[in-house]
């Protein structure tokens, strides 16, 4: 709701009308427009809220909204100039978000933030992980962390079950088939759930890639196997790939038709920890990325970006082992000290998805509080000593 009503340019909100009239807050000239409804029910589900936490109300909203009435300027200097908004706004836009197993991770997160702009959600989970993730859905186990800022809670219109390690069904060895874990499930591989897409939506506009696993991640790259470092290029960066190639033919072309992927700054710098060939998997994911920009772009008129996204304390982080402690060393060495947020990672996939993206195609997009710039640890033990040696000597006195 925020994100509409933030393009509407002017604002007036007056007693009596429809709260239904909401629909049409963004108009054609949004610089001039004036759209009216009932403040009353937006101040009860949250959405009042939301206006004055995304900073468009001024003193006015706090002082009128006791009585149902307020008036707002997208003028961020209060003046009522009428300086239109940017909006994101992907209403009858539909997305499928490939590796969301639980409400903890930047897939749920992109997945939320997506939802908020107005797109249809479709995810794909990992077989194993798919009974426990919709039982806790159905189960309102996450009805916290899907609330909307107007109070509602996005809905996710279909989960397919997915393993995209596999392509198609001659591909999923006995010892996967027989598996107990993949008892029950059916159509799980690259190729079928996109039939399946096909079959129920017909197309998309938005594909995510949140997916990575590194089954030697703990080990150092030294003591990787073959098996191991394979395995993660597989899961991880040819996973990509195989999305992509198969999504692609029904995915609509145009300014939405956006590819987003998740890597990490491993892929250019050396993580100590980070092993099992998973710092290998996230550079060959960047390069594909810039690979498939031009292949998609010119085939399908697709854009095609990763976020390098800093450290998250999920559940799949955990795999790493020292996932505080990597966060901590981000906290205290980036440019901007603050915790990283699930969202940040949502609102930038938000951004590349959006027409306001319609440019950027090719990149490796940074949203780590600006760690990558940085060349030297500000809290190194030697950096300590050298600035020890380096201050002046205390004057003795005769």
């Amino acid at each position: 709701m925020a994100s509409l009503i933030a393009g509407s340019g002017m604002l007036a909100v007056a007693r009596g009308t429809s709260s239904t009239s909401v629909a049409s807050l963004v108009a054609p000239d949004a610089a001039r427009s004036v759209v009216s409804f009932n403040a009353r029910p937006f101040e009860r589900s949250g959405a009042l809220s939301a206006l004055k936490s995304s900073g468009f109300c001024s003193s006015s909203v706090r002082n009128s909204a006791k009585s149902g009435v307020v008036m707002a300027s997208a003028g961020s200097n209060g003046t009522g100039a009428g300086v239109p908004g940017l909006a994101i706004d992907l209403t009858g836009k539909r997305a499928f978000i490939a590796g969301v197993a639980d409400d903890q991770g930047y897939g749920w997160a992109i997945a939320k933030t997506l939802a908020s702009a107005g797109a249809e959600i479709l995810v794909g989970t990992w077989v194993p992980a798919l009974n426990i993730f919709e039982t806790s859905l159905r189960r309102g186990k996450f009805d916290e962390s899907r609330q909307l800022p107007n109070g509602s809670l996005f809905e996710i219109s279909k989960v397919y079950p997915l393993d995209a390690v596999f392509d198609c069904p001659e591909d999923v060895p006995e010892d996967i088939k027989n598996n107990k874990r993949y008892a029950g499930a059916s159509a799980w591989t690259v190729t079928e759930v996109v039939d399946s897409v096909k079959k129920d939506f017909g197309s998309i506009d938005i594909l995510v890639h949140s997916l990575a696993n590194g089954p030697e991640v703990s080990k150092p790259l030294l003591e990787t196997s073959r098996k191991g470092y394979l395995a993660a290029s597989s899961a991880s960066a040819y996973s990509h790939v195989s999305l992509l190639r198969h999504f692609a033919p029904i995915m609509n072309q145009g300014k939405c038709g956006s590819v987003i992927s998740l890597t990490y700054m491993a892929s250019e710098k050396t993580i100590p920890g980070y092993g099992g060939g998973m710092s290998s998997a996230k550079a060959a994911l960047e390069s594909d990325t810039r690979v498939l920009a031009f292949e998609a772009g010119r085939k399908y008129k697709i854009r095609v970006n990763t976020i390098s996204a800093g450290p998250l304390k999920s559940r799949a982080a955990k795999a790493i082992g020292f996932i505080e402690k990597m966060i901590d060393y981000s906290k205290a060495n980036s440019p901007l000290q603050r915790d990283l947020e699930a969202d940040d990672i949502g609102n930038a996939a938000t951004f590349l998805a959006s027409p306001l993206a319609s440019a950027i195609s090719g990149t490796v997009f940074y949203v780590d509080n600006g760690l990558h710039t940085m060349g030297m640890a500000l809290d190194s033990r030697a950096l300590g000593e050298i600035q020890e040696a380096a201050a002046p000597a205390e004057k003795v006195s005769a």
